[in-house]
């Protein structure tokens, strides 16, 4: 891949520009501060003293495994056990009903899963009100664009910090083992979800249909263009009454026709059916 080099006051632009070439993510104005704070140990890994040597390597190596640790410094991997439960919660109960109504296993995505505390919460969630039972789990299937974020949620490896934030006494205590510094989710927890590598903005959406969509907190970084391109995708891949869940402060209105508010569920979206056409109709 060439770098996208547009013109730029600043040299940070060419981290910028493969930011948003490989993602789809800008990075505005206002946070490049940002980004020799979270390169700094890349830089001190490779023997490198300014970020214009960084710089200088990438552009002379272009799509090297440099541009893909740059990229990965700088996504934000900000994440939480149990993050807004209540929402959570809801879903549980959506998914619950869902599957009395339509007598089939659910298949839940979890898009820009970072480093898997949220497929995980609802792992645990599911696993706590089915009572085990292994007919009433759902599918769930978590993805994200970055490697070494995956990688973390596939071993279930937190630090202290990490699995405290959210994340109940009892819970830990089930569900994780303490191993020197870190806490280690149990195999079976992890075993419960599929972690996938995916791009939003360039690869294709997963294989099947899903009953409900957690995206949140990811598409807020991306372009009104991207945005709206990436709800078209996901309606598609939602059956019909499912659901799309995306962050508190998110909505669909203004951005996509593709979703409208749920009347069952506030704060959360259904995809809008297509208008039957005449020859649907009669056909039908």
């Amino acid at each position: 891949m060439t770098l996208p080099v547009r013109p730029s006051t600043g040299t940070t632009h060419v981290i910028t520009a493969l930011l948003e070439a490989r993602t789809g993510q800008r990075l505005a104005a206002n946070r490049e501060w940002r980004i020799e704070t979270a390169l700094k140990p890349l830089m001190r890994e490779r023997g490198m003293e300014t970020l214009d040597e960084l710089i200088g390597e990438l552009l002379m190596s272009r799509d090297s495994p440099l541009s893909d640790q740059v990229v990965d410094a700088l996504l934000n991997q900000e994440s939480s056990f149990f993050r807004d439960a209540a929402v959570l919660e809801m879903v549980a109960g959506a998914a619950e009903k869902m599957r009395e109504e339509a007598g089939r296993r659910i298949r839940i995505w979890s898009a820009g899963c970072s480093m898997g505390q949220e497929p995980l919460s609802l792992a645990m969630l599911f696993h706590e009100r089915s009572g085990g039972r292994a007919d009433r789990m759902p599918e769930i299937v978590a993805t994200d664009v970055s490697e070494s974020a995956l990688a973390r949620a596939r071993a279930g490896r937190f630090s202290q910090f990490e699995i405290q934030r959210g994340l109940p006494v009892r819970r830990m205590m089930t569900w994780f083992d303490n191993i020197g510094q870190d806490w280690i989710a149990r195999g079976e927890l992890v075993r419960m979800i599929s972690f996938r590598r995916q791009n939003l903005v360039g690869d294709p959406m997963p294989i099947g249909r899903f009953d409900i969509v957690l995206c949140r907190n990811v598409l807020l970084y991306l372009s009104p263009v991207l945005r709206r391109q990436i709800f078209d995708k996901m309606a598609q891949v939602i059956r019909p009454g499912g659901l799309l869940v995306l962050g508190a402060g998110e909505t669909v209105i203004g951005q996509t026709d593709a979703f409208r508010p749920s009347p069952r569920y506030r704060g959360l979206y259904e995809p809008v059916s297509p208008p039957v056409t005449r020859r649907e109709s009669a056909a039908a």
